[in-house]
């Protein structure tokens, strides 16, 4: 345990932190995959590159110095990182590595000796915060190895089909190679792709989110390929082998279903909001919706009362709005597949806010608002005050949603967020 001098140490650090924490955490990764290449197919090169990886990093660190004497307020954040670190297998002994160059890491860039009492008091604050860590990732695999179809570590998958969705996305529908069975998931959580990236010669992981249903027998992901022409930016290495170089056949590593953004009641209002490739999670929430209530003679409770089974079907059916932003309808994925869903269940509602419409596209038929999604001018029905909100696209979306959810007056308890991205971050 820290004593009261070390967690002063610790504290005395966060101005620093404040100052430097991105060029210290920076050289605590070059220093670490200098010194341990392996970990190259673990870490996204991709953040490596873009720095999302440091910063990220800097955060958390920043964080959990400025909250060194109760580190429990940060549970919410070491659950999301611990999802991540069990989709890509990190084990306890990696945490010594971490450890090692990272200490190492404070002591070089902030020149001090190793047997200084900050280095001490830092030693002993990590150590904490890795037992958290492992404890908590640790109950993440007993449930893997306990439950049917789930597994722990990589298990490989055939691509049975790949199919374009829009100009930018295509997604991908996958089965196990071995034919055996898949694990239940919960409707918004995301598996960990590996694959080999030709260009760095190494295997690299990505989260992508299943835009699957659980009750489907196989696993899709629906991937933005990410480049200069819609980025603004190097081009994504996972992305780019999925779109350029994996074909109906080839074979790609995946981890088991993980995360903690999904949908909590089906059994209530939901409203779902997203942009971009942001709507992935939510076409496999809104697809396990309309599955809960589909047949009578699968869902006792459709089964109890006076009215037939068809009038307590449609009474169990609650309503589900879906709210999708996006540039163009050139970009927008899946949309045909909503259309239908629509069609077929009048308790769906969609929403479509494009940035650019075509002069043939029709306001009202193709789209529902032009330029940017405006909450507060949308029609009122599809923000009930009684239902559960989830949010998911780019953090200026979010931000921009939840804060605008909040005017409205919508429980901040009843908000559901996950930043859709490269950001991230794996410790």
């Amino acid at each position: 345990m820290l004593s009261e001098r070390q967690k002063e140490r610790v504290r005395a650090t966060v101005p620093v932190l404040k100052e430097n924490g991105e060029a210290l955490t920076d050289y605590f990764y070059k220093r670490m995959l200098k010194n341990n290449p392996r970990l190259k197919e673990t870490f996204n090169m991709g953040h490596q590159r873009s720095g999302a990886q440091a910063k990220a990093l800097a955060g958390a660190v920043l964080a959990y110095a400025e909250n060194i004497d109760d580190p429990s307020v940060l549970m919410p954040v070491v659950e999301l990182i611990c999802h991540k670190h069990v989709s890509l297998n990190i084990q306890s002994p990696d945490y010594n590595i971490v450890g090692e160059n990272l200490l190492h890491s404070i002591s070089e860039v902030l020149n001090i000796p190793m047997d200084d009492e900050l280095i001490t008091a830092w030693g002993v604050a990590y150590q904490q915060l890795a037992d958290i860590f492992i404890a908590t990732e640790n109950q993440l695999y007993d449930e893997r190895k306990n439950s049917t179809g789930s597994w722990v570590g990589w298990r490989n998958f055939v691509v049975d089909k790949k199919v374009k969705e829009s100009s930018e996305i295509t997604s991908f529908y996958l089965v196990p190679q071995d034919g055996g069975a898949l694990p239940s998931y919960k409707p918004g959580q995301y598996i960990t792709l590996r694959v080999e990236v030709p260009a760095l010669g190494i295997k690299q992981p990505r989260q992508y989110s299943l835009s699957s249903s659980p009750e489907d027998a196989y696993l899709r992901i629906s991937v933005k390929r990410e480049d200069a022409r819609t980025e603004g930016q190097d081009p994504g290495y996972v992305s780019s082998t999925l779109h350029d170089h994996i074909d109906e056949g080839s074979v790609v590593e995946l981890s088991a279903p993980a995360g903690n953004f999904y949908l909590l009641n089906p059994d209530t209002t939901n409203v779902l909001i997203s942009a971009g490739v942001g709507l992935t999670p939510m076409i496999s929430m809104v697809n396990h919706l309309l599955a809960e209530h589909a047949d009578p003679n699968v869902n006792p409770a459709l089964r109890e009362g006076t009215q037939s089974g068809s009038e307590t079907a449609s009474a169990l059916k609650k309503d589900i709005y879906f709210i999708h932003a996006a540039r163009s309808s050139e970009v927008h994925a899946l949309r045909k597949e909503l259309e239908n869903l629509a069609s077929a269940n009048p308790n769906l509602h969609l929403f479509i806010a494009y940035e650019n419409v075509k002069e043939s596209e029709v306001a009202g038929k193709d789209y529902h608002m032009q330029g940017r999604l405006d909450l507060n001018a949308l029609p009122a029905e599809y923000l009930p005050k009684e239902a559960d909100y989830y949010l998911c696209g780019p953090i200026p979306f979010m931000q921009e949603q939840y804060r605008a959810l909040i005017a409205l007056g919508i429980p901040q308890e009843k908000i559901y967020s996950e930043a859709f991205g490269t950001g991230g971050l794996h410790l």
